[in-house]
């Protein structure tokens, strides 16, 4: 069954329109989306490797989690089903605390992806070897230290996706610049 999503207009209200994943990145309209990080006691981040099979930035790293919002779901809702589906980790409300909302626009090749963003904190300590990949989303996961994932954002996202925005905000997090 194709994924639905709830269509948002330019201020991101809901248009009462619902379009597949594939009518939205064709046409460009906008859509909900989630991601996370994972941090752990020692402030090392939990980063997923994306697939080889994905349309955008295959086989580089990329958030912790992330998702579409389907029609219907809260996007705290559709951050614990990522979890458990990209990485088969249970989480619950209260393990994770929401940080910001942002927008974002990528085009690449014949997808236009206008995202309704919602970001998210989970701070725990998690075992590698607790971790289920979904195959066909995640090749691998890694814990970065926090000064080599900020070498990577200053050295112009070296092996990140070009998801700015969420690497920006992960930067201030990590420098200490947003309480949380």
């Amino acid at each position: 069954m194709e994924e639905k999503f709830d269509v948002l207009n330019e201020l991101g209200e809901f248009t009462g329109e619902i379009a597949t994943r594939e009518e939205c990145h064709k046409k460009g309209l906008w859509h909900r989306a989630v991601y996370a990080f994972i941090i752990d006691d020692n402030k090392n981040i939990l980063l997923q490797k994306r697939s080889s099979n994905k349309k955008l930035w295959p086989n580089m790293w990329d958030v912790t989690v992330g998702g579409h919002v389907e029609t219907g779901e809260f996007g705290r809702h559709a951050l614990i089903r990522e979890v458990k589906e990209e990485l088969g980790i249970e989480i619950n409300d209260n393990d994770i605390k929401y940080l910001v909302g942002s927008t974002s626009i990528n085009e690449e090749g014949n997808i236009i992806n206008k995202h309704y963003n919602e970001c998210y904190l989970i701070m725990k300590n998690i075992d590698i070897l607790d971790i289920k990949i979904q195959k066909e989303e995640v090749s691998e996961v890694k814990l970065f230290s926090k000064d080599e994932l900020l070498r990577k954002i200053s050295n112009n996202y070296d092996g990140l996706t070009k998801k700015t925005g969420a690497w920006n905000f992960l930067e201030r997090i990590l420098k200490g610049s947003v309480c949380f």
